[in-house]
């Protein structure tokens, strides 16, 4: 660094010459021992090289910046699969619970058809003809008797064999009860074990993004202060305009990202319309090719109605209340909260009910598109157009704006909804 002060010295040394139009014979001399043509261009060569190092310093703070917030996602989708993995927990004990219940109630059935059973085999037993026929024919009843005899044991073989019948299919029934319970008491001790690795993974991505976050802001702390000795100003100057091109930065990706959802939202609005129209088409002419009347025109698709304002109203209120509360993955409140956590308390109150998950708030609601957009309604964010991918929500505030608990190191707050990347998925609960 000393070297290139010295050759830009140099360099506007010589310049400053040359422009006055002349030197003494003294300077003159001193030119005969100056700096030679290969040291201008070493100079020049040194403030070139000066310039890059500010943009590899520039370049260096955004990707740190870059890196912070892939860490905290990361560390934000971690805690949401745990979530999922809460969730998908609970239905799967459940459904252990009701398949239990369900082999119990079939194991009561087969016992009572067993002891059916048992009666009619006794029955049939008991009204079996014990006497030979000779005997039988000289009571006072004679053959009258026999025959009421057999009449009787008949009956009782036939109420046998629907007794069997109907035990042997419950019994089928029992047992495959039986084993549908054994499945799901499996499939919830799976679960269980997954529930748990899913903690591990999302408290050892939390630990990880905090440590990148130390490490980042050493890093970043470093590179200020090596941007404020290239510029030739204060640190704190320097802190200051890296702010402001932070800031800048995120205003374009913001623009860039709400340009491109609502340019995706008008291509699938003018897609629907033509093949709406199309089938329209398509009818009429099919219509008309019969000789019949003109069919009437197709009912535009209905549009979910929204939640009553009382509901909105609270909803919304409650999560502007959370505002300034920290993120923990896997909170659910009163005083931290991860993204589902809050969307579900805030419709809580709002008087419906919501899983801690932000995939499953996107099942149990109504899907809606970018353009039906009111307050309260749900948003999310997705790694593909599959919504199990779904990761993050949020809660429409209106306006483009949300309100949401962001990720780790950030604080529940009330932004764009572009102010991260364009939401995938909007439902309303």
């Amino acid at each position: 660094m000393l070297r290139s002060r010295m050759t830009q010295t140099a360099v506007a040394g010589l310049a400053i010459a040359v422009l006055a139009g002349g030197v003494t014979a003294g300077a003159a001399a001193d030119d005969a021992r100056g700096p030679s043509r290969q040291d201008v261009q070493d100079a020049r060569d040194a403030v070139t090289r000066g310039k890059r190092d500010v943009a590899q310093v520039r370049a260096d703070l955004a990707a740190a910046e870059d890196r912070l917030r892939s860490a905290a996602d990361a560390a934000s989708a971690a805690g949401e699969a745990y979530n999922g993995a809460r969730w998908r927990l609970q239905q799967a004990r459940r459904a252990a619970a009701k398949a239990q219940v369900r082999s119990a109630a079939a194991a009561v059935a087969v016992e009572q058809l067993r002891a059916g059973v048992q009666a009619s085999v006794s029955a049939a037993y008991e009204n079996s003809p014990a006497l030979d026929t000779l005997a039988a024919l000289t009571r006072a009843d004679g053959i009258d008797g026999v025959l009421s005899d057999l009449t009787t044991l008949d009956s009782a073989q036939e109420a046998l064999g629907q007794s069997w019948v109907e035990y042997r299919r419950a019994a089928a029934r029992a047992a495959a009860a039986s084993a549908r319970a054994d499945a799901t008491r499996q499939d919830a001790a799976d679960a269980a074990v997954a529930a748990k690795q899913a903690r591990d993974d999302a408290a050892a991505a939390a630990a990880s993004a905090q440590a990148e976050a130390t490490r980042i802001a050493e890093r970043k702390t470093e590179l200020i202060a090596e941007l404020a000795h290239l510029e030739h100003v204060s640190v704190r100057i320097a802190a200051k305009r890296q702010a402001a091109l932070e800031e800048a930065r995120r205003l374009a990706a913001e623009k860039a990202a709400q340009e491109a959802a609502e340019k995706a939202a008008q291509e699938a609005a003018q897609e629907a319309a033509a093949q709406a129209a199309a089938a329209a088409a398509a009818a009429a002419q099919s219509q008309a090719g019969t000789g019949g009347s003109d069919p009437a025109p197709p009912a535009p698709a209905p549009t979910p109605a929204p939640p009553t304002s009382g509901g909105v109203a609270a909803a919304l209120a409650f999560a502007r209340d959370q505002i300034g509360e920290p993120y923990v993955w896997g909170a659910a409140g009163p005083d931290a909260w991860d993204c589902s956590g809050l969307t579900m308390g805030a419709w809580r109150a709002g008087g419906i009910s919501l899983p801690h998950y932000s995939a499953a708030q996107y099942q149990v609601s109504t899907p809606i598109g970018l353009d039906d957009l009111r307050p309260g309604d749900l948003v999310f964010w997705a790694t593909s157009s599959d919504p199990s991918t779904i990761h993050h929500v949020a809660i429409y505030a209106g306006d483009g704006m949300i309100i949401q608990a962001p990720r780790t190191g950030r604080d529940v707050d009330e932004e764009s909804m572009y102010a991260w990347e364009p939401p995938t998925f909007f439902a309303r609960p």
